[in-house]
């Protein structure tokens, strides 16, 4: 299957899960932890998904586009240490900690796999360079008066 958006990737289904086990799990935790190990465990959930798609968004640019999936990596890798936090205040089950932590491994393992294989995703080769090509004028018109960016603005 051909993926035609951030959507249809498997990691990114991952991470949607990811994200929901996380959100049902922290609700029980105590309101102590609201602003702090609840906000920041959801914050890197959300943020996984959030990388995944943006690196889809700036394929054209491979360095950009292992950049995010990198971020996204080490936003996983926050999960996990915030399920140790998590685990050792006994805020869950040691079987919802093992489900979760294995899902996070399971997502750092696709992303490096993206990572390592960026040119299957990429739409550009990785030679191209779009700093060579020649400079763009702006034109102070656009989108005011009409021209060709109407099709862009509501």
């Amino acid at each position: 299957m051909i993926a035609r958006s951030f959507r249809d990737l498997k990691v990114y289904q991952h991470a949607e899960e990811v994200t929901k086990k996380v959100f049902l799990l922290s609700r029980n935790f105590p309101p102590e932890e609201r602003s702090s190990l609840t906000d920041q465990i959801r914050r890197s959930s959300r943020a996984v998904k959030a990388m995944i798609a943006e690196a889809w968004g700036r394929r054209r640019s491979k360095a950009v586009f292992i950049n995010k999936l990198d971020e996204a990596l080490g936003e996983s890798t926050e999960i996990q240490s915030w399920l140790d936090d998590a685990r050792n205040s006994a805020y869950f089950s040691p079987s919802d900690y093992d489900e979760l932590n294995s899902k996070c491994v399971e997502s750092g393992r696709m992303l490096s796999r993206m990572i390592d294989r960026a040119d299957d995703f990429c739409k550009h080769p990785a030679a191209t360079d779009y700093r060579t090509g020649p400079p763009v004028e702006e034109d102070e018109s656009i989108g005011k008066d009409g021209g060709a960016a109407d099709e862009f603005f509501a």
